[in-house]
């Protein structure tokens, strides 16, 4: 059944240029979104740097989330979509509703006109922020199960517009889906090869911290993955019939706190080690430079908080293997010395 047609939401994106790398080495035929032709170029660079040499199965299609201009064309003839593209998250915004309404809004738009257009499957790409918000004295690992609570104190907008977006979505499957399909995945930290110096806010850290920018590192512990194994799993959960109406956590199941990540770029890239931090940062001072920084404000959501998390789901159900968190964050450095991302 491959040179099925799959839409794949903003091309250009970290996790989407790795997912239709794998749909084009699996025989699907790809059209991307980008919201504009100078985007296609990129994409094409990306894709070329990931091992793709043919082009002859991707298609591009113009379209925004923010309207709904052209996205019953963008669906017309596809039986599956991915949709992994986001509205960008604004770190100085006034109220959070400019973060929150334009991902609701972008998730309804695509499973609407994919519902309009007769596709099979929609797989969305959530996020771990969906599952581990608002809970307080955690003990045993988070799940699929988990969602956050928008009720506690403190939560980030980016957390709360990924899970108001997956709810909306769910919703949107019962009332009115009509028999449209969804599954969903909920990567933690996404790291592993970057394909150009456009990249994820995710990687951000481990060019900063192999730069020496990073004097000493948050108390923040996360789980990471790498970004081919986030891709493969889209995969599965399109194809799967055991995925239909379920969402799947794309983690290792481990939990690494930031000075780990230093260590192990430390052991990976000795001539880096003299740069990387040794020590951990009191709490208090984050949250005090988070007041003037709005870009620590979600650092500052996340210290001390648990993060461990189960990836028995993904592993039983669908039978997904992911590399471990070292191999992730190992490839990532790799990939940006590479490039020349990082001297």
């Amino acid at each position: 059944m491959k040179n099925q047609l799959v839409v794949v939401t903003g091309g250009s994106g970290f996790i989407a240029s790795h997912i239709i790398i794998q749909l084009l080495q699996q025989g699907y035929r790809v059209r991307t979104t980008v919201r504009s032709s100078k985007k296609i170029d990129l994409v094409k660079k990306l894709l070329t740097q990931g091992g793709i040499t043919d082009f002859s199965n991707l298609s591009f299609a113009k379209a925004d989330l923010t309207s709904d201009k052209n996205w019953e064309n963008v669906m017309k003839g596809a039986t599956y979509a991915i949709h992994p593209a986001s509205p960008t998250p604004t770190l100085n915004f006034k109220n959070e509703d400019e973060m929150i309404k334009p991902a609701v809004n972008g998730v309804l738009r695509v499973l609407r006109s994919a519902r309009d257009q007769g596709v099979k499957r929609v797989v969305l790409t959530s996020a771990y922020g969906a599952i581990f918000a608002g809970h307080k004295n955690r003990t045993t690992p988070y799940t699929e199960e988990d969602w956050s609570n928008l009720e506690a104190k403190n939560i980030h907008p980016y957390q709360k517009s990924k899970t108001l977006s997956e709810h909306a979505a769910w919703n949107f499957i019962k009332t009115e889906g009509n028999g449209l399909e969804l599954s969903v995945v909920n990567p933690v930290g996404v790291m592993g090869p970057v394909l150009a110096s456009d990249y994820s806010h995710s990687n951000i850290q481990i060019q900063q911290l192999l730069e020496g920018k990073i004097k000493a590192v948050p108390n923040v512990d996360s789980g990471y993955v790498d970004v081919r194994d986030v891709a493969s799993l889209h995969l599965l959960a399109m194809t799967s019939s055991k995925a239909n109406g379920e969402r799947f956590l794309a983690t290792t199941g481990e939990t690494l706190s930031m000075l780990d990540v230093a260590n192990i770029l430390r052991e990976a890239f000795p001539k880096y080690a003299s740069v990387l931090p040794t020590k951990v940062m009191p709490n208090f001072l984050i949250k005090l430079a988070s007041l003037f920084d709005p870009q620590l404000k979600m650092v500052a959501s996340l210290l001390g908080v648990y993060a461990e998390t189960s990836n028995k789901k993904a592993v039983n159900v669908l039978d997904w293997h992911p590399r471990s968190a070292k191999d992730a964050i190992i490839a990532t450095a790799q990939s940006m010395i590479d490039l020349g991302i990082v001297n």
